[in-house]
């Protein structure tokens, strides 16, 4: 608690970083363009995977020309705060030619109101609320810049009641969707691409607007596979200095269903109860395992 209280702020009641925050006018106050992409996901519910497929569409698959740089540069995190570079975002994102890709973790009420105003196209991608608390909570034991997750069994508790960096999982998951009714979303599944990534990143090059032969297509389904870009330094991460991959790597497992490692009996139960609640006002739907 201490720690959160003093790196961690809340903007209407969601916690975000202390930085975020700090430059939270700017951010609400952001210009999107016309043009503009932008790619949304709760944080480990697959955004980096759909970064990359979505650089490869717009590059025509060309590989050589996504590996210019770091996704995070070729696709500024729009809410990113890094100590030390707070203009980073803004200064790169307003210096890139359209059409611009950006991408946010912010829940839907969050985000700044030029980009439903301009009405940019937008992919959302969620991923099952169990494999999604497991993936966050590994990631915070290797992200330096966000708070120590403590034990798993205080973790689910925490990750549960919504207190976690980027709010609670269930309002994020099903605010976006409600917002697909009146506004340009391709809302798609983590569970969805592992299945069937041919058909999910067709689903892609659609809304996009783009027209890829098939031999394309083929290309980027391999070179979006996890392995691939587990070994990709364009999009593992490796230059990071805030992550501490003795810890974890950023690109873990990249599976269904890996929360059966996790929870315990006892948890799986409270959650289901938990998630039943929760869910009770939605037509969302989610697969939980293979």
């Amino acid at each position: 608690p201490d720690q959160l209280s003093c790196t961690f702020r809340q903007i209407d009641g969601i916690t975000l970083e202390k930085q975020t925050c700090s430059l939270w006018e700017k951010i609400w106050a952001f210009q999107a363009r016309p043009d503009d992409l932008l790619i949304a996901s709760y944080p480990k519910a697959g955004t980096t995977w759909t970064q990359e497929i979505v650089d490869l569409i717009q590059n025509d698959g060309d590989v050589e020309k996504s590996r210019r740089s770091p996704i995070q540069q070729r696709q500024p995190f729009l809410e990113c705060s890094i100590p030390g570079l707070t203009q980073w975002v803004k200064d790169s994102a307003d210096a890139m030619p359209s059409p611009r890709t950006l991408k946010t973790h912010l829940p839907v009420q969050l985000v700044p109101p030029s980009f439903w105003e301009k009405n940019c196209k937008v992919i959302y991608v969620a991923r099952n609320a169990k494999d999604n608390m497991v993936s966050y909570y590994h990631f915070q034991r290797m992200n330096k810049r966000l708070p120590d997750p403590g034990s798993w069994d205080e973790y689910f508790e925490v990750f549960l009641a919504g207190k976690v960096i980027w709010g609670s999982w269930f309002e994020h998951v099903k605010n976006w969707w409600r917002k697909k009714d009146s506004h340009p979303i391709l809302y798609i599944f983590y569970e969805d691409m592992l299945k069937d990534p041919k058909r999910e990143i067709r689903k892609v090059i659609e809304f996009l607007g783009k027209n890829l032969k098939e031999e394309v297509l083929d290309k980027i389904v391999y070179h979006t596979s996890f392995d691939v870009m587990k070994n990709n330094p364009m999009t593992n991460y490796t230059h990071d200095k805030h992550l501490n991959y003795k810890l974890s790597p950023f690109m873990r497992k990249g599976i269904m269903g890996d929360w059966k490692n996790q929870f315990t009996e006892a948890q799986n139960k409270k959650f289901n109860e938990d998630y039943e609640k929760h869910m009770a006002d939605t037509s969302l739907t989610f697969c939980m395992e293979p």
